[in-house]
């Protein structure tokens, strides 16, 4: 089963500039990373959410057997480039959220190869959110995040981590990689939350 939905795009689309503060359209799609990229199999991938109540566990199969949806999407990196009008195909964090009791407010992302990146809660429900295995019609390739990686358009690219592996609840907002060396919590680039600022 699949749906089709048009993501947090956040703005109209028919004029070029219509970008968040700071930002160039791009019509490549840059590869940056932190580290060597991982090479998962999907015969060895899976997908785990922890929380302090219980721990729910996907392989891959299982995991494609879960209802898919197809995202078009805008996506805004931090290093200032965006890129509109992008189409993806993944499991909504809904679905995966789903049966996961928990009084906790934030998760931290956790990726194969050991990246890390926290999120409120209510930034992956509510239909913002993907575990994302396709992109523009064809599987993830490694360098890419495959094969599957978080999507969350709405927020800066950065929190969107590829190689995904899991996620653990938490009750506070505590930081991931980049966050802990001075990037902003949250990332809204609407608001240009590229950085931590410091009182």
């Amino acid at each position: 089963m699949s749906d089709t939905t048009r993501g947090f795009v956040g703005r109209r689309r028919d004029r070029s500039d219509d970008l968040p503060p700071g930002q160039h359209l791009t019509d490549r799609f840059p590869v940056l990373s932190t580290g060597p990229t991982p090479r998962v199999r999907t015969e060895e991938w899976e997908l785990i959410i922890r929380s302090s109540d219980t721990s729910m566990r996907w392989s891959w199969q299982e995991f494609m057997d879960l209802r898919v949806t197809t995202i078009v999407t805008d996506i805004h990196c931090v290093t200032s480039w965006s890129k509109l009008g992008t189409r993806w195909r993944g499991v909504s964090l809904d679905v995966l959220l789903a049966d996961v009791p928990t009084t906790d407010r934030y998760v931290m992302a956790h990726s194969y190869g050991g990246y890390t990146t926290n999120h409120a809660l209510d930034d992956l429900r509510g239909g913002k959110a993907w575990i994302a295995f396709e992109y523009d019609g064809r599987p993830l390739t490694p360098e890419h995040g495959g094969p599957a990686r978080l999507l969350v358009p709405h927020l800066y690219f950065w929190k969107s981590a590829k190689w995904i592996h899991g996620f653990v609840t938490q009750e506070r907002n505590d930081p991931g990689l980049w966050e802990r060396n001075g990037y902003h919590l949250r990332g809204d680039p609407w608001r240009e939350e590229r950085y931590a600022r410091w009182s």
